[in-house]
């Protein structure tokens, strides 16, 4: 990895930190080993995270970022970011976003029960858990108030749920909440306008790829971590922001590379 200015920066979207139980949650749940072991590979490859204001500052153009930079984030606000992640990332000094759900801080992630083919739930973290990672230089912001899906809602609870989760989770931090994770990757052009009528400045889709300056603010691009990626499939993720980290997926894209070079293909 050099040290030249990035020209592109990868988001990074985790969520649960923990055991899996069935294949369901194997998906979006990795284990504290494999968190451990993402995060070191990375560090001895070159990357760094950095926090969601250096971020911003570098799309806006305001400051420039090194390659190899990326955003940390987790979606939910599980406890097992407080409990596994956060001693990694102290160990590391890296800084990382949590997206929360403000009606269910300190509760469990009831939105899973029906989608869980064991029904099990588990435990979000407490206010006291949000305030020890902030403490370490995690940032907080708005993943809605119950994890709704927001293109299924009416004008005034679509409302409810994007400026009353900023206004709880604001009260609960006391510091402004100025982005947004849309649930389940979700949202059109009316969630759009309704992100923006309250207050938030950017909100994260979980559409792949790279960001740029150019980048829509409110169409911002993250690459999934799933339980089942070894360390050398997030190298692969992140390196050629995708969210394809199979080693044959890197070499078509090398291949394609090359012979885009030599004219061969565009």
């Amino acid at each position: 990895m050099t040290t030249s200015p990035a020209q592109r920066v990868p988001v990074l979207m985790y969520h649960r930190i923990g055991a899996a139980h069935n294949d369901w949650e194997r998906k979006y749940c990795v284990s504290p080993e494999a968190f451990a072991a993402h995060m070191d590979t990375l560090a001895r490859a070159g990357w760094k995270a950095v926090s969601i204001d250096a971020f911003f500052a570098w799309l806006d153009g305001g400051a420039s970022l090194p390659e190899g930079a990326f955003l940390l984030t987790f979606d939910d606000g599980f406890r097992g970011v407080h409990d596994h992640a956060g001693p990694v990332l102290r160990r590391l000094g890296w800084p990382a976003t949590v997206f929360l759900v403000s009606a269910l801080v300190g509760e469990r992630d009831a939105w899973c029960e029906k989608h869980n083919p064991d029904g099990h739930t588990y435990p979000l973290m407490d206010r006291a858990q949000i305030l020890a990672l902030r403490a370490q230089g995690f940032a907080f912001h708005s993943h809605t108030r119950d994890h709704a899906d927001l293109p299924t809602l009416d004008d005034a609870a679509l409302q409810a749920q994007l400026a009353g989760a900023r206004d709880d989770l604001e009260a609960l931090l006391g510091a402004p909440v100025d982005y947004l994770a849309y649930p389940y990757g979700r949202y059109d052009e009316r969630v759009l306008h309704q992100a923006r009528q309250a207050g938030y400045r950017a909100a994260f889709s979980v559409q792949p790829g790279f960001n740029r300056p150019e980048v829509d603010r409110f169409r911002l691009r993250r690459l999934d971590v799933f339980g089942t990626d070894t360390p050398a499939m997030l190298r692969r993720k992140i390196t050629l922001g995708s969210n394809d980290g199979r080693l044959t997926a890197a070499l078509r894209y090398n291949a394609g590379r090359v012979l885009a070079r030599l004219g061969i293909r565009h």
